[in-house]
């Protein structure tokens, strides 16, 4: 039975919403003005200081991800970077742990597709302990051989472990499928024929090639003033030596301009499916413009139109939505869907030809409104700690947005029109030329290959109806007696 959407809200309240959020977000991003500093050998430092809770927040970024695997070592950044805290010259993993422990930081490190992080998070009266421990794993890393083989096995697990998993496995086919030969088609963690081929010494060359003080990015975000946070800095990073760094040459994934669909049977209830192409890097200008497309097409959770129509008015998925992955390079756009196996056709219908739609006409400007509130409004929880700045400070810089990001980042909302919208739509999402991955029972999915979409009319101007006190002794002490702000 076919049900009609009906917002909960008037378009007043959305309306009222819009113009408080305007008001007030300017002000809260008006207060963020980090100092930029570049050291003597090469570090480039953010400071932004945060005096309200004494806690210290550092992210340390380095250019050295799984982009820069070898395509048969895959796991290699992902394998050195969770070795840093696993002993170094000065301490042995055991030591490293119970220093962390002792001080109630917390310290991890991690890759990603462009680059890898390390994170502390430490009270301020322990902040020179803190900077000691962070700068040691990152320079004096000793990847001991034992240490080697049980990070691996460890790896390994989870890898293993994600072939029980219906959507790691579809994510995984997917993306081998769009991004070819390209680097991005790798898991960050490897895969099950690659990792047990990485050796130490590969590990060892990998960390001697790309961590270095000139291919860092350390923010520093919390009760530190830029002088103290100089003076540490120079006394725990000022000795590690610039290098040269040879970077491989990576371009961007070639463009997907055919239909592929991959069929991988699981005796399985229900349907997991990937559905999309090659998307948008991080510093394409019609970034925002997508964002707010997005939102209104399957990003907006319950507020989207594939949630909407396919989940709440046709009942045929359990969950569904879309996304831009932007990275450096153009990363992926994906429809994720999961549903009953007998359901599968019509929803995979259903998903493109929400995407038919958005391209089709223009959105609403309920949609509209609505998305951009929701996107300005939530913007200072994504700086609601000192670890969240400091993380996205790093991004900040890596991805060259500028130190008035925080400024402007609203007001690159807010100018996206419904123009935008059905522009960025017709360029950026393509309904004829897709992977589709199907991880099911397949004999009870019976999977056939989706209609083509009815042609664009690009006159149309029409839309469907509007739719609607005792001093603390850790890190987590600190923000949880503070409310977590």
């Amino acid at each position: 039975m076919s049900r009609t959407r009906t917002s909960i809200f008037s378009p007043l309240f959305f309306i009222t919403l819009f113009f408080l959020i305007i008001s007030v977000v300017p002000t809260f991003a008006a207060e963020i003005k980090p100092k930029r500093i570049v050291t003597e050998n090469g570090i480039i430092l953010l400071i932004l200081e945060r005096p309200s809770l004494p806690i210290v927040s550092i992210d340390a970024l380095v250019r050295a991800g799984s982009l820069y695997d070898p395509n048969d070592k895959a796991g290699l950044a992902n394998l050195t970077a969770s070795l840093l805290d696993e002993g170094t010259k000065k301490r042995s993993s055991t030591q490293i742990a119970d220093a962390v422990d002792f001080i109630g930081a917390d310290l991890s490190a991690k890759a990603t597709e462009d680059y890898m992080t390390a994170n502390l998070r430490v009270l301020k009266k322990d902040v020179d302990a803190g900077f000691d421990l962070l700068s040691d794993i990152l320079i004096n890393p000793v990847f001991d051989a034992k240490e080697v083989e049980r990070v691996r096995k460890n790896v390994l697990g989870g890898i293993l472990a994600e072939k029980d998993q219906p959507q790691a496995v579809a994510d995984r086919a997917f993306r081998s499928i769009i991004f070819g030969e390209h680097p991005y088609r790798n898991p960050v963690i490897g895969r099950e024929e690659t990792v047990p081929k990485i050796t130490r010494d590969e590990i060892v060359s990998f960390h001697q090639t790309y961590y270095a003080p000139n291919n860092l990015i350390l923010s520093i975000v919390g009760d530190l003033t830029e002088k103290e946070a100089v003076a540490l800095v120079k006394k725990y990073f000022g000795k590690w030596e610039r290098k040269q760094i040879l970077f491989p040459r990576v371009g961007p994934p070639a463009s997907f301009q055919t239909k592929k669909m991959e069929l991988i049977d699981k005796d399985l209830t229900q349907a997991s499916v990937v559905l999309g192409h090659i998307g948008i890097d991080r510093e394409n200008p019609d970034y925002y413009a997508v964002t707010v497309m997005n939102y209104i097409l399957g990003g907006g959770g319950f507020s989207s139109r594939m949630m909407a129509d396919i989940r709440d008015n046709k009942g045929l998925v359990y969950s569904i939505y879309s996304m831009f992955d932007a990275n450096r390079f153009p990363g992926e756009f994906a429809v994720n869907l999961q549903t009953r196996s007998k359901s599968t056709n019509e929803a995979i219908e259903g998903a493109l030809a929400e995407i038919q739609k958005i391209r089709s006409a223009p959105v609403t400007d309920t949609e509209l409104n609505e998305a951009k509130a929701y996107l300005v409004g939530s913007f200072p929880l994504r700086m609601e700690t000192t670890a969240r700045l400091a993380s996205l400070l790093s991004a900040i810089e890596y991805y060259q947005l500028g130190l008035d990001y925080f400024e402007k980042y609203p007001s690159y909302i807010n100018r996206v029109t419904k123009d935008d919208v059905l522009r960025v739509a017709r360029k950026y999402l393509d309904p004829e030329h897709y992977a589709l991955v199907v991880v099911a029972k397949q004999s009870e999915a019976n999977v056939k290959e989706p209609p083509a979409p009815p042609p664009l009319e690009p006159g149309a101007k029409k839309n469907s109806p509007e739719m609607g006190a005792r001093e603390p002794t850790s890190v987590r002490q600190v923000e949880q007696g503070a409310g977590g702000r």
